[in-house]
């Protein structure tokens, strides 16, 4: 098993910073590249990956409530994840991913996952950024 986090400062509020990264239709945004979430009945997706060119039924349910959204395979369990999204004040929040690998032998290397999430945080900041500066 192999576990992986990172957080990042946000240029807004948590709601806002919630509401960027649950937006389906937006996900690509900020997701690794070569991933592609298709929803179908939620909290069922379809996640496609362009490296191996292969789909794979996932789960992804949202919980406004308490901004957090929480993923992984449908099927055999082997992967999950959450995004959370705190409060920083100063209108600003605190986004955190977490990853966790259960299988070892389908794991990616650990440099690779951190930096996956770093630039995965990079580009929901952007998206963010771009939303507050259209917005207000």
């Amino acid at each position: 098993m192999s576990e992986h986090e990172r957080s990042r400062t946000m240029p807004a509020p948590p709601q806002t910073v919630f509401d960027q990264a649950n937006d389906l239709d937006g996900l690509h945004h900020w997701l690794p590249q070569d991933l592609h979430v298709r929803a179908e009945v939620l909290p069922a997706v379809t996640v496609h990956e362009d490296s191996t060119g292969r789909d794979a039924p996932a789960l992804l349910q949202a919980d406004p409530e308490h901004l957090r959204i929480e993923w992984g395979t449908r099927d055999d369990g082997r992967y999950a994840g959450w995004l959370q999204v705190a409060d920083s004040g100063d209108g600003t929040s605190e986004a955190t991913i977490h990853l966790s690998f259960l299988d070892d032998e389908h794991t990616p290397a650990d440099d690779d996952i951190d930096r996956t999430l770093d630039e995965s945080l990079r580009h929901l900041a952007d998206q963010v950024r771009l939303r507050t500066d259209t917005s207000g």
